[in-house]
């Protein structure tokens, strides 16, 4: 039969997942407070769809270009240290972005941005698998969900922002040092040792540990595909994720009309929404399995954004953008944890690798997109985003079915 193992963790333990926490949060709300500002800096710096596309499409080249370093420091460093330092690094990029005077001033710094932003990605989500390894059950969509929090809470300070007349650089700037501040706080708490150590499970109620799931050998080549598979799953997450940040607030006030506050409620809703599949995310996976969950939320997030670019409307557009993010809720926590626990890898190399090459979707999505728009508009150039749920439903046979304890 099915029995569920309570786990008692460790007061560090617990402090140390509010820690993690904490850094998810901050890296969620820093990039969200320069997202609602994009119109304006579009429009200040007078270029088209295209060349904005590939202007923002630097943020992710900066992650690609640095991302494969993040694995060597976060072995030499801690996951703890590069996380805090990328998060420094990162709110300042995030603030030359938004006082750039050029293009090339402006896709330099979310270049700087996208770097450091990368460290702290891997970094945050190796921690935070420790953690979950300590803990002995599913915890890392909690993150998640917490950074969909800070995402929610950095676009509202943004849309707060713009409607009280704010200047970005002020607004940017304090949103720097806040979230700063409290990153270094939570290095205080984060859990120490080398990040190649096996971590013990907490206690169970029985008073011994629950061992761990096993998986069976893979050949090298199998191995191969099913980080490939993974990083699609990952990607297509990405996408969506792309669609919300770079041309939400754009579609909604351009092609429909909408006012500049209303027109940031698109990513608000996405990330919103994603919050919510994440906060639930955990206990769905425990009780269904990865695959399951994946799929399913494929298919709303398909048919959620289909229904709105087919019937455009802003209601009918909001409702879909939150659709689209509860669907790939756990899409990139679950490509992660399974690369992280694929054998034959050097601790953290899956982590990164799919970490890594997933950003290809924050790359290519821009000016794709902008390309699109251009030569067609932009609600045909967001059919990106149910065609990423069409990919996940081919793919998420790699991911784990139901494990089931017996007793």
């Amino acid at each position: 039969m099915t029995v569920d193992v309570l786990r008692r963790p460790a007061p560090a333990d617990r402090r140390a997942r509010l820690a993690v926490a904490v850094l998810f949060f901050t890296n969620g709300a820093l990039f969200a407070n320069l997202l609602p500002r994009y119109p304006q800096i579009k429009a200040d710096l007078g270029i088209g769809n295209a060349a904005y596309g590939l202007a923002v499409a630097a943020f992710p080249a900066g992650a690609i270009t640095a991302g494969l370093a993040a694995g060597i420091l976060v072995r030499r460093f801690g996951s703890a240290r590069v996380a805090v330092g990328g998060t420094l690094l990162t709110g300042v990029g995030i603030l030359a972005a938004g006082l750039a005077d050029s293009v090339v001033v402006f896709a330099g710094a979310l270049f700087l941005a996208g770097a450091m932003d990368a460290f702290t990605d891997v970094a945050q989500n190796a921690h935070g698998l420790r953690v979950q390894r300590r803990y002995g059950r599913s915890i890392i969509n909690s993150f998640h969900a917490i950074w969909s929090i800070g995402a929610v809470t950095g676009g509202s300070m943004a849309a707060a922002a713009i409607a009280l007349g704010v200047a970005r650089g002020p607004h940017l700037l304090f949103s720097a040092v806040v979230f700063a501040v409290a990153a270094c706080v939570a290095l205080r708490y984060c859990l120490p040792g080398p990040e190649t150590e096996t971590e013990p499970l907490a206690e169970t109620g029985a008073g011994d540990s629950a061992p761990a799931p096993v998986r069976a050998p893979a050949a090298g080549l199998r191995t191969g595909w099913v980080l490939a598979a993974l990083v699609l799953i990952a990607t297509a997450g990405t996408l969506v994720e792309d669609a919300g940040m770079s041309w939400a607030t754009l579609y909604l006030s351009d092609s429909l009309h909408a006012t500049a506050a209303l027109a940031a409620s698109g990513y608000v809703a996405l990330v919103g929404a994603q919050f919510v599949g994440r906060i639930v995310g955990d206990r769905l996976v425990d009780r269904f399995g990865q695959r399951a969950v994946a799929r399913s939320g494929a298919l709303i997030a398909a048919v959620g954004m289909g229904l709105a670019l087919a019937v455009p409307t802003v209601p009918g557009t909001v409702l879909g953008f939150a659709a689209a993010g509860f669907g790939v809720a756990t899409l990139v926590p679950a490509a992660m944890h399974e690369a992280d626990e694929l054998p034959g890898l050097k601790p953290g190399s899956g982590l990164t690798l799919v970490s890594w090459l997933m950003r290809l979707g924050f790359l290519l999505s821009p000016p794709v997109v902008g390309l699109v728009a251009d030569a067609t508009s932009l609600r045909v150039g967001l059919l990106v985003v149910p065609a990423a749920g069409l990919l996940v439903l081919l793919c998420a046979g790699v991911l784990q079915p139901r494990r089931r304890t017996t007793g």
